[in-house]
């Protein structure tokens, strides 16, 4: 065989090794994960944020306690929801607030989140803190109830709205790209250029035995 042929064969199999990564690369675009927008409960503890396991209609935070809400998208419930970005300072927060015969004071710190987290058409309001002056067994939802009107609720009981924030909506789903590599199963890119190179590998193998036999 000419010099010429051989180099036409090599430039064939390097076109179709290209062709065949492309391909499989475009397979390989981002994934998809579920998140939601909703308004996550805290309680400050040992000097951090703690999602809060019970519902704020069940819970009666103690005397001196600090009550956490942020609204996010977040992907997972629990503690991979995002946290309120100040920390829970009760000295601070309830300094101005006297303590009461029968009552105690619960410090609110409420967290619109970003703007990305925000509704379409909504800004969220600007961070704040306040000190609830209640009855002893006051829930957390009465502590927040007073510091922060008007609260919005759905059918179910969830919590949809802090100080009317956001107008709509309520626990949505959302679907969006998520980066590639997050925990994916099945034959994923780096399964696929492995097949794919094995293909290329014996088309290869099949292009230089024909050249052997026909020399």
């Amino acid at each position: 065989m000419t010099g010429a042929r051989r180099r036409r064969v090599v430039a064939a199999l390097a076109t179709t090794l290209f062709a065949l990564l492309t391909v499989l690369g475009s397979g390989a675009g981002p994934a998809h994960a579920t998140g939601y927008r909703y308004w996550s409960f805290w309680k400050w503890s040992d000097g951090t944020w703690a999602y809060q396991q019970q519902g704020p209609a069940l819970y009666v935070p103690q005397d001196g306690g600090v009550d956490g809400w942020r609204f996010a998208v977040s992907p997972d419930g629990g503690q991979d929801a995002a946290r309120p970005g100040a920390p829970g300072d009760f000295a601070t927060v309830c300094a101005a607030t006297p303590a009461r015969p029968g009552g105690k004071r619960v410090a609110v710190v409420i967290d619109f989140g970003t703007p990305a987290d925000a509704p379409s058409g909504e800004h969220p309001p600007e961070r704040r803190t306040a000190c609830a002056a209640v009855a002893a067994g006051a829930t957390s939802a009465e502590v927040l109830a007073a510091v922060a009107p008007p609260l919005r609720y759905d059918t179910g009981g969830m919590l949809c709205a802090i100080a009317g924030y956001p107008r709509a909506g309520c626990g949505e789903a959302l679907t969006g790209p998520q980066p590639s590599g997050g925990g994916s199963s099945g034959s994923g890119p780096e399964l696929g250029l492995i097949a794919g190179g094995a293909i290329v590998a014996v088309l290869a193998a099949g292009a230089v035995w024909q050249l052997r036999r026909r020399r």
